[in-house]
């Protein structure tokens, strides 16, 4: 075995034990995290907080007929939606505001403004003007979506050293040369900063979206529970959109990861 083999096989070894000692820690966490929630449970009694096991079994239950399933399809589609949308329109906004100065003390007063209004307030307005359809909740979604992306990759754009702009531009680079070569790579780690935190919060927006105007999907859910007065579906719809929220960011990091490493974005 040659020395290069060697030093190959030992990273794989202390890769393959970091893995181990990651999963280990996860699975001890989320066991004190299910003693915890059991303990509370005993404590406060099942009109307040439902135990593990008849969360599960409610979780058994709504699966059984449907409910879960349909209501996280709705959910998730509505939020990849908007969530898109918001990156689709937030990233080139956000590039054309960090380099063209004008451009950004235009749209800065309406930026700073709208960012501070919560999605929440305009429920009402967006089943006014757009209905009680898919319209309403993905367009909510964008909104709170948008502004993070567009702050997030002006705020990368506007910290790109002025010496390597001015170094490639010295070197006879076009615009667009220095906007895909010296830009770019460095507003990326902004970008997808912008998009996980718009991710999060597409799932703040959703539930507000969904209790006012839909009959399906998590926010639903969880609010007809309560009306029901099933403490155990509303753990269950509480407890999924944590899971599917955890599922969401991980393959984000995943896909980031790979797609963009030769840009140098380390997640």
């Amino acid at each position: 075995m040659t020395v290069d083999a060697g030093r190959t096989e030992r990273r794989a070894l202390q890769a393959a034990r970091l893995r181990l000692r990651t999963l280990a820690v996860y699975a001890v966490s989320v066991l004190v995290g299910i003693g915890v929630w059991q303990l509370l449970s005993m404590s406060y009694g099942p009109s307040l907080v439902a135990s593990p096991s008849a969360t599960l079994s409610a979780a058994g239950e709504l699966a059984g007929d449907g409910t879960l399933t349909n209501s996280i399809i709705a959910s998730s589609r509505r939020i990849l939606i908007g969530w898109g949308l918001g990156l689709l329109v937030g990233v080139p906004v956000g590039l054309f505001i960090g380099q063209i100065r004008p451009l950004r003390q235009l749209l800065e007063p309406y930026i700073e403004f709208f960012r501070f209004i919560p999605p929440i307030a305009f429920v009402t307005l967006a089943v006014v003007w757009l209905g009680i359809g898919e319209s309403s909740k993905v367009v909510l979604i964008f909104y709170t979506a948008v502004f993070i992306v567009i702050l997030n990759t002006s705020a990368g754009v506007m910290s790109v050293s002025e010496s390597k702009l001015r170094a490639a531009a010295s070197l006879g680079a076009s615009r667009r040369q220095i906007l895909q070569g010296v830009v770019l790579p460095s507003t990326v780690p902004y970008i997808v900063t912008g998009a996980r935190l718009a991710m999060g919060n597409s799932f703040l927006t959703i539930v507000s979206a969904e209790i006012v105007a839909a009959q399906v999907g998590l926010g639903a859910l969880i609010w007809t529970s309560r009306n029901y007065g099933r403490i155990d579906w509303v753990f269950v719809g509480i407890i999924t959109l944590g899971m599917l929220g955890f599922v969401f960011d991980r393959v984000l990091r995943i896909v980031a990861s790979r797609v963009l490493r030769r840009y140098g974005v380390k997640l």
